[in-house]
Protein backbone atom coordinates (compact mmCIF):
# COMPACT_ATOMS: atom_id res chain seq x y z
CA UNK A 1 0.00 0.00 0.00
CA UNK A 2 2.97 2.00 0.55
CA UNK A 3 3.74 2.48 -3.26
CA UNK A 4 -0.16 2.88 -4.03
CA UNK A 5 0.40 5.81 -1.66
CA UNK A 6 2.71 7.24 -3.85
CA UNK A 7 1.51 6.29 -7.20
CA UNK A 8 -1.60 8.04 -6.36
CA UNK A 9 -0.46 10.86 -4.30
CA UNK A 10 -2.67 10.15 -0.99
CA UNK A 11 -2.14 12.52 1.64
CA UNK A 12 -0.32 11.45 4.63
CA UNK A 13 -3.71 11.79 6.75
CA UNK A 14 -5.40 9.10 4.98
CA UNK A 15 -3.04 7.38 7.44
CA UNK A 16 -5.11 3.66 6.76
CA UNK A 17 -3.52 3.82 2.42
CA UNK A 18 0.07 3.89 3.70
CA UNK A 19 0.25 0.52 5.28
CA UNK A 20 -0.26 -1.43 8.08
CA UNK A 21 0.02 0.88 11.07
CA UNK A 22 1.21 -0.08 14.60
CA UNK A 23 0.09 1.08 18.26
CA UNK A 24 -2.71 -0.18 20.32
CA UNK A 25 -6.45 -0.71 19.25
CA UNK A 26 -7.73 2.35 20.98
CA UNK A 27 -5.71 5.31 22.03
CA UNK A 28 -6.93 8.80 23.20
CA UNK A 29 -5.40 11.48 20.96
CA UNK A 30 -4.36 14.49 22.84
CA UNK A 31 -4.19 17.24 19.15
CA UNK A 32 -8.09 16.05 18.79
CA UNK A 33 -9.11 15.18 21.97
CA UNK A 34 -10.93 12.28 21.02
CA UNK A 35 -10.66 8.61 21.83
CA UNK A 36 -9.51 6.98 18.13
CA UNK A 37 -10.57 3.32 17.34
CA UNK A 38 -8.51 1.73 15.00
CA UNK A 39 -9.12 -2.39 15.49
CA UNK A 40 -11.95 -4.48 13.92
CA UNK A 41 -12.74 -6.05 17.37
CA UNK A 42 -13.39 -2.85 19.14
CA UNK A 43 -14.78 -1.26 16.34
CA UNK A 44 -17.80 -3.98 15.42
CA UNK A 45 -18.67 -4.08 19.62
CA UNK A 46 -19.14 -0.22 19.45
CA UNK A 47 -21.64 0.01 16.18
CA UNK A 48 -23.41 -2.83 17.86
CA UNK A 49 -23.82 -1.35 21.21
CA UNK A 50 -26.01 2.05 20.73
CA UNK A 51 -27.27 1.75 24.92
CA UNK A 52 -23.11 2.54 25.47
CA UNK A 53 -21.75 4.72 22.65
CA UNK A 54 -24.45 6.74 21.43
CA UNK A 55 -24.58 8.72 18.22
CA UNK A 56 -25.74 12.00 19.93
CA UNK A 57 -21.75 13.66 19.76
CA UNK A 58 -23.30 17.15 19.16
CA UNK A 59 -23.82 17.45 22.92
CA UNK A 60 -20.42 17.30 24.03
CA UNK A 61 -18.80 20.11 21.05
CA UNK A 62 -18.10 22.96 23.18
CA UNK A 63 -19.86 26.35 23.39
CA UNK A 64 -19.41 27.57 19.76
CA UNK A 65 -18.72 24.68 17.79
CA UNK A 66 -22.25 24.81 16.82
CA UNK A 67 -24.01 27.78 15.95
CA UNK A 68 -26.99 28.41 17.73
CA UNK A 69 -30.18 26.72 16.63
CA UNK A 70 -31.73 29.76 14.85
CA UNK A 71 -30.10 28.75 11.91
CA UNK A 72 -28.54 25.83 12.62
CA UNK A 73 -30.97 22.79 13.46
CA UNK A 74 -30.15 19.19 13.77
CA UNK A 75 -33.36 17.85 14.50
CA UNK A 76 -34.34 14.51 11.64
CA UNK A 77 -30.46 14.29 11.35
CA UNK A 78 -31.08 10.63 11.62
CA UNK A 79 -27.34 9.85 12.02
CA UNK A 80 -27.30 11.82 15.01
CA UNK A 81 -30.26 10.13 16.63
CA UNK A 82 -30.47 6.99 18.99
CA UNK A 83 -33.01 4.53 19.87
CA UNK A 84 -35.86 4.34 20.14
CA UNK A 85 -36.94 7.45 18.35
CA UNK A 86 -34.00 6.33 15.57
CA UNK A 87 -36.10 3.26 14.37
CA UNK A 88 -39.24 5.78 14.36
CA UNK A 89 -37.64 7.76 11.98
CA UNK A 90 -35.83 5.13 9.90
CA UNK A 91 -38.92 3.35 9.54
CA UNK A 92 -40.77 6.52 7.55
CA UNK A 93 -38.60 5.71 4.54
CA UNK A 94 -37.23 2.58 4.94
CA UNK A 95 -39.76 1.16 2.56
CA UNK A 96 -38.57 3.13 0.07
CA UNK A 97 -34.69 1.27 -0.03
CA UNK A 98 -36.58 -2.57 0.17
CA UNK A 99 -34.71 -5.08 -2.29
CA UNK A 100 -37.53 -5.40 -4.45
CA UNK A 101 -37.87 -1.22 -4.63
CA UNK A 102 -34.06 -0.91 -5.29
CA UNK A 103 -34.04 -3.83 -7.56
CA UNK A 104 -36.78 -2.44 -9.59
CA UNK A 105 -34.39 0.73 -10.35
CA UNK A 106 -31.62 -1.29 -12.14
CA UNK A 107 -33.02 -0.72 -15.73
CA UNK A 108 -33.26 2.98 -14.76
CA UNK A 109 -29.67 3.16 -13.71
CA UNK A 110 -28.10 1.01 -16.30
CA UNK A 111 -30.06 3.52 -18.72
CA UNK A 112 -28.15 6.77 -17.17
CA UNK A 113 -24.70 4.93 -16.87
CA UNK A 114 -25.22 4.52 -21.07
CA UNK A 115 -26.26 8.24 -21.57
CA UNK A 116 -23.62 9.22 -19.65
CA UNK A 117 -20.97 7.20 -20.46
CA UNK A 118 -22.37 7.47 -24.83
CA UNK A 119 -21.64 11.13 -23.81
CA UNK A 120 -18.07 10.89 -22.48
CA UNK A 121 -17.09 8.71 -25.73
CA UNK A 122 -18.43 11.49 -27.79
CA UNK A 123 -16.45 14.04 -25.96
CA UNK A 124 -13.26 11.66 -26.49
CA UNK A 125 -12.35 11.04 -23.04
CA UNK A 126 -13.42 10.22 -19.49
CA UNK A 127 -12.95 11.72 -16.36
CA UNK A 128 -14.64 9.69 -14.16
CA UNK A 129 -16.15 11.18 -11.21
CA UNK A 130 -17.67 14.28 -13.53
CA UNK A 131 -19.08 12.16 -16.06
CA UNK A 132 -19.76 8.76 -14.47
CA UNK A 133 -19.72 8.30 -10.91
CA UNK A 134 -20.65 11.90 -9.19
CA UNK A 135 -24.14 12.55 -12.01
CA UNK A 136 -25.21 8.86 -11.78
CA UNK A 137 -26.06 7.94 -7.90
CA UNK A 138 -27.51 11.84 -7.63
CA UNK A 139 -29.57 11.69 -10.77
CA UNK A 140 -30.65 8.32 -8.65
CA UNK A 141 -31.16 9.94 -5.35
CA UNK A 142 -32.90 13.22 -6.90
CA UNK A 143 -35.24 11.08 -9.13
CA UNK A 144 -36.22 9.41 -5.88
CA UNK A 145 -36.66 12.53 -3.39
CA UNK A 146 -38.73 14.33 -6.11
CA UNK A 147 -36.10 17.47 -6.47
CA UNK A 148 -35.06 18.62 -10.33
CA UNK A 149 -31.96 16.39 -11.68
CA UNK A 150 -30.85 19.87 -13.23
CA UNK A 151 -30.04 20.82 -9.72
CA UNK A 152 -26.71 18.45 -9.02
CA UNK A 153 -24.01 21.12 -9.77
CA UNK A 154 -25.85 22.75 -7.24
CA UNK A 155 -25.44 19.61 -5.20
CA UNK A 156 -21.97 19.32 -5.49
CA UNK A 157 -21.56 22.95 -4.31
CA UNK A 158 -23.14 22.45 -1.16
CA UNK A 159 -21.63 19.11 -0.79
CA UNK A 160 -17.90 19.82 -1.49
CA UNK A 161 -18.16 23.25 0.74
CA UNK A 162 -19.90 20.84 3.75
CA UNK A 163 -17.21 18.00 3.24
CA UNK A 164 -14.07 18.06 1.27
CA UNK A 165 -11.78 20.68 3.79
CA UNK A 166 -8.60 19.03 5.01
CA UNK A 167 -8.65 20.58 8.70
CA UNK A 168 -8.80 17.76 10.80
CA UNK A 169 -11.91 18.79 13.51
CA UNK A 170 -10.72 18.79 16.79
CA UNK A 171 -12.47 19.30 20.26
CA UNK A 172 -8.97 20.72 22.02
CA UNK A 173 -8.52 23.58 19.82
CA UNK A 174 -10.85 26.95 20.06
CA UNK A 175 -13.89 26.69 17.55
CA UNK A 176 -12.88 30.19 15.90
CA UNK A 177 -9.40 28.79 14.67
CA UNK A 178 -11.24 25.55 12.74
CA UNK A 179 -13.22 27.67 9.70
CA UNK A 180 -16.34 26.54 11.33
CA UNK A 181 -18.56 29.14 9.64
CA UNK A 182 -16.92 27.91 6.07
CA UNK A 183 -20.13 25.09 6.28
CA UNK A 184 -22.67 27.44 7.81
CA UNK A 185 -23.53 29.23 4.07
CA UNK A 186 -23.84 26.45 1.85
CA UNK A 187 -26.13 25.18 5.15
CA UNK A 188 -28.56 27.81 4.74
CA UNK A 189 -28.70 27.41 1.29
CA UNK A 190 -29.57 23.66 1.19
CA UNK A 191 -31.69 24.00 4.51
CA UNK A 192 -33.58 27.18 2.27
CA UNK A 193 -34.14 24.91 -0.84
CA UNK A 194 -35.18 21.79 0.44
CA UNK A 195 -37.56 23.70 2.78
CA UNK A 196 -39.37 25.00 -0.47
CA UNK A 197 -39.90 21.91 -1.89
CA UNK A 198 -41.44 20.83 1.36
CA UNK A 199 -43.61 23.65 1.48
CA UNK A 200 -44.48 22.67 -2.72
CA UNK A 201 -44.99 19.06 -1.29
CA UNK A 202 -47.77 20.18 1.33
CA UNK A 203 -50.15 22.06 -1.22
CA UNK A 204 -49.38 19.63 -4.11
CA UNK A 205 -48.54 16.21 -3.07
CA UNK A 206 -46.61 14.00 -5.27
CA UNK A 207 -45.13 9.90 -5.20
CA UNK A 208 -41.65 10.89 -3.86
CA UNK A 209 -39.46 10.88 -0.60
CA UNK A 210 -39.94 14.11 0.38
CA UNK A 211 -44.39 13.61 -0.04
CA UNK A 212 -43.16 10.56 2.08
CA UNK A 213 -41.46 12.59 4.74
CA UNK A 214 -43.74 15.67 4.96
CA UNK A 215 -47.15 13.76 5.19
CA UNK A 216 -45.63 11.05 7.78
CA UNK A 217 -46.11 10.50 11.14
CA UNK A 218 -44.69 9.55 14.67
CA UNK A 219 -46.54 8.87 17.54
CA UNK A 220 -49.69 10.32 16.13
CA UNK A 221 -47.77 13.72 14.87
CA UNK A 222 -46.53 15.19 11.98
CA UNK A 223 -42.99 15.92 11.76
CA UNK A 224 -41.43 19.32 12.23
CA UNK A 225 -40.30 21.05 9.34
CA UNK A 226 -36.91 21.31 10.34
CA UNK A 227 -36.63 17.62 11.16
CA UNK A 228 -38.55 17.02 7.01
CA UNK A 229 -35.80 19.07 5.81
CA UNK A 230 -32.80 17.28 7.83
CA UNK A 231 -33.82 14.29 6.81
CA UNK A 232 -34.21 15.36 3.16
CA UNK A 233 -30.85 16.67 3.47
CA UNK A 234 -29.24 13.15 4.97
CA UNK A 235 -30.82 10.95 1.96
CA UNK A 236 -29.69 13.63 -0.84
CA UNK A 237 -25.96 14.08 0.62
CA UNK A 238 -25.65 10.47 1.67
CA UNK A 239 -27.44 8.89 -0.88
CA UNK A 240 -24.57 9.91 -3.93
CA UNK A 241 -21.17 10.51 -2.01
CA UNK A 242 -20.79 7.22 -0.59
CA UNK A 243 -21.79 5.77 -3.96
CA UNK A 244 -19.62 8.45 -5.95
CA UNK A 245 -16.29 7.27 -3.93
CA UNK A 246 -17.20 3.89 -3.81
CA UNK A 247 -16.92 4.03 -7.73
CA UNK A 248 -13.78 5.96 -7.90
CA UNK A 249 -12.35 3.66 -5.44
CA UNK A 250 -12.79 0.49 -7.64
CA UNK A 251 -11.58 1.76 -10.49
CA UNK A 252 -8.42 2.31 -8.56
CA UNK A 253 -8.08 -0.68 -6.91
CA UNK A 254 -8.48 -2.33 -10.88
CA UNK A 255 -5.90 0.13 -11.77
CA UNK A 256 -3.71 -0.69 -8.71
CA UNK A 257 -4.23 -4.75 -9.08
CA UNK A 258 -4.14 -5.67 -12.62
CA UNK A 259 -4.35 -9.51 -12.15
CA UNK A 260 -7.37 -8.79 -10.44
CA UNK A 261 -8.98 -6.24 -13.29
CA UNK A 262 -8.57 -9.17 -15.48
CA UNK A 263 -10.19 -11.41 -13.42
CA UNK A 264 -13.23 -9.50 -13.58
CA UNK A 265 -12.98 -8.78 -17.22
CA UNK A 266 -13.21 -12.72 -17.88
CA UNK A 267 -15.47 -13.51 -15.15
CA UNK A 268 -18.69 -10.72 -14.86
CA UNK A 269 -19.66 -12.50 -11.95
CA UNK A 270 -16.70 -11.02 -9.94
CA UNK A 271 -18.11 -7.78 -10.30
CA UNK A 272 -20.30 -7.59 -6.90
CA UNK A 273 -16.70 -9.10 -5.27
CA UNK A 274 -14.84 -6.07 -6.53
CA UNK A 275 -17.14 -3.50 -5.10
CA UNK A 276 -16.92 -5.61 -1.42
CA UNK A 277 -13.55 -5.93 -1.29
CA UNK A 278 -13.01 -1.97 -2.74
CA UNK A 279 -15.16 -1.02 0.21
CA UNK A 280 -13.12 -2.67 2.64
CA UNK A 281 -9.54 -1.63 1.03
CA UNK A 282 -10.82 2.05 0.14
CA UNK A 283 -13.31 2.61 2.32
CA UNK A 284 -15.66 5.67 1.57
CA UNK A 285 -16.75 7.48 5.06
CA UNK A 286 -13.26 5.70 7.13
CA UNK A 287 -14.74 7.27 10.22
CA UNK A 288 -17.56 7.55 12.33
CA UNK A 289 -18.09 8.95 15.80
CA UNK A 290 -19.49 8.43 19.04
CA UNK A 291 -19.89 9.06 22.57
CA UNK A 292 -19.65 7.21 25.77
CA UNK A 293 -22.62 7.12 27.92
CA UNK A 294 -20.94 5.57 30.79
CA UNK A 295 -17.45 4.68 31.72
CA UNK A 296 -16.53 1.54 29.28
CA UNK A 297 -13.53 -0.11 28.96
CA UNK A 298 -13.16 -0.79 24.52
CA UNK A 299 -9.44 -3.57 24.05
CA UNK A 300 -7.41 -2.50 26.86
CA UNK A 301 -8.49 1.45 27.40
CA UNK A 302 -10.74 2.32 29.89
CA UNK A 303 -12.72 5.48 28.83
CA UNK A 304 -14.84 7.81 30.67
CA UNK A 305 -18.55 8.63 30.24
CA UNK A 306 -18.98 11.48 27.66
CA UNK A 307 -16.38 11.01 25.59
CA UNK A 308 -15.86 11.83 21.96
CA UNK A 309 -14.36 8.37 19.90
CA UNK A 310 -13.66 8.45 16.18
CA UNK A 311 -14.26 4.71 15.46
CA UNK A 312 -11.95 4.45 12.36
CA UNK A 313 -13.47 1.89 9.76
CA UNK A 314 -11.20 2.05 6.92
CA UNK A 315 -8.35 0.80 10.03
CA UNK A 316 -11.00 -1.91 11.24
CA UNK A 317 -11.06 -3.07 7.86
CA UNK A 318 -7.51 -3.66 7.74
CA UNK A 319 -7.16 -5.29 11.05
CA UNK A 320 -5.07 -8.72 10.34
CA UNK A 321 -6.84 -10.40 13.39
CA UNK A 322 -10.00 -10.13 11.34
CA UNK A 323 -8.68 -10.26 7.69
CA UNK A 324 -5.27 -11.99 6.42
CA UNK A 325 -2.99 -10.34 4.03
CA UNK A 326 -5.22 -7.05 4.49
CA UNK A 327 -3.25 -4.55 2.00
CA UNK A 328 -4.08 -6.81 -0.91
CA UNK A 329 -7.03 -6.41 -2.84
CA UNK A 330 -8.11 -10.14 -3.30
CA UNK A 331 -11.37 -11.01 -5.17
CA UNK A 332 -11.78 -14.36 -3.98
CA UNK A 333 -12.32 -12.64 0.04
CA UNK A 334 -14.71 -15.08 1.74
CA UNK A 335 -15.75 -14.30 3.99
CA UNK A 336 -15.37 -10.66 3.65
CA UNK A 337 -17.24 -8.97 6.90
CA UNK A 338 -16.00 -5.07 6.53
CA UNK A 339 -17.82 -2.57 8.14
CA UNK A 340 -17.60 0.19 5.70
CA UNK A 341 -21.18 0.65 5.31
CA UNK A 342 -21.24 0.51 9.78
CA UNK A 343 -23.17 -2.01 11.84
CA UNK A 344 -26.11 -2.33 14.09
CA UNK A 345 -29.30 -0.24 13.85
CA UNK A 346 -26.88 2.56 11.54
CA UNK A 347 -25.97 0.10 8.80
CA UNK A 348 -26.02 2.31 6.22
CA UNK A 349 -29.90 2.58 4.51
CA UNK A 350 -28.65 3.32 1.36
CA UNK A 351 -26.36 0.10 1.14
CA UNK A 352 -28.53 -2.00 -0.80
CA UNK A 353 -28.96 0.99 -3.69
CA UNK A 354 -25.34 2.04 -3.54
CA UNK A 355 -24.26 -1.49 -4.17
CA UNK A 356 -26.53 -2.24 -7.02
CA UNK A 357 -25.38 1.20 -8.60
CA UNK A 358 -21.55 0.20 -7.98
CA UNK A 359 -22.30 -3.02 -9.64
CA UNK A 360 -24.43 -1.88 -12.96
CA UNK A 361 -22.01 0.93 -13.19
CA UNK A 362 -18.72 -0.79 -13.34
CA UNK A 363 -19.97 -3.64 -14.99
CA UNK A 364 -21.34 -0.96 -18.42
CA UNK A 365 -18.01 0.76 -18.03
CA UNK A 366 -15.87 -2.44 -18.33
CA UNK A 367 -17.88 -2.70 -21.56
CA UNK A 368 -17.35 0.78 -22.64
CA UNK A 369 -13.53 1.53 -21.35
CA UNK A 370 -12.57 -1.66 -20.10
CA UNK A 371 -9.22 -2.24 -19.24
CA UNK A 372 -9.29 0.48 -16.84
CA UNK A 373 -6.76 2.26 -16.65
CA UNK A 374 -5.67 5.37 -14.33
CA UNK A 375 -4.49 8.51 -16.37
CA UNK A 376 -1.50 10.68 -14.69
CA UNK A 377 -2.94 12.90 -12.00
CA UNK A 378 -5.01 11.40 -9.73
CA UNK A 379 -6.31 13.84 -6.99
CA UNK A 380 -7.69 12.00 -3.90
CA UNK A 381 -10.48 14.11 -1.76
CA UNK A 382 -9.03 15.94 1.06
CA UNK A 383 -11.02 15.15 3.96
CA UNK A 384 -9.02 13.51 6.58
CA UNK A 385 -12.19 10.88 7.54
CA UNK A 386 -13.09 10.26 3.52
CA UNK A 387 -11.75 8.10 1.31
CA UNK A 388 -12.31 8.67 -2.42
CA UNK A 389 -11.09 10.14 -5.83
CA UNK A 390 -11.65 13.72 -7.03
CA UNK A 391 -10.49 13.38 -9.81
CA UNK A 392 -9.67 10.21 -12.23
CA UNK A 393 -9.11 10.23 -15.88
CA UNK A 394 -8.78 7.15 -18.04
CA UNK A 395 -5.76 6.97 -20.00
Amino acid sequence: MTDLATRYNIPGQHFWLHGPRSGPAVEFDAQTGMWSVYGYPEAHDILGDPETFSSNTLRLLPKGMVPDSEEFSMEGFITQIDPPLHGKLRKLVSSAFTRKVVADLEPRIAELTRELLDAAKERGHLELVTDLAYPLPVIVIAELLGVPTSDRDLFKQWADALFQRDAKFSLSEPAETQQMDAAIKPWKEMTAYLAAHAAERRAHPRADLITRLVEAEVDGERLPDDQVVNFAMTLLLAGHITTTMLLGNTVLCLDAFPDQQARVMADRSLVPHAIEESLRLFTPFAAVSRATRREVTVGEATIPADQMMLVWLAAANRDPRQFADPETFDLGRDPNPHVAFGRGVHFCLGAPLARLEGRVALDILLDYFGPLRAAEGVEMIPTPTMTGVRRLALA
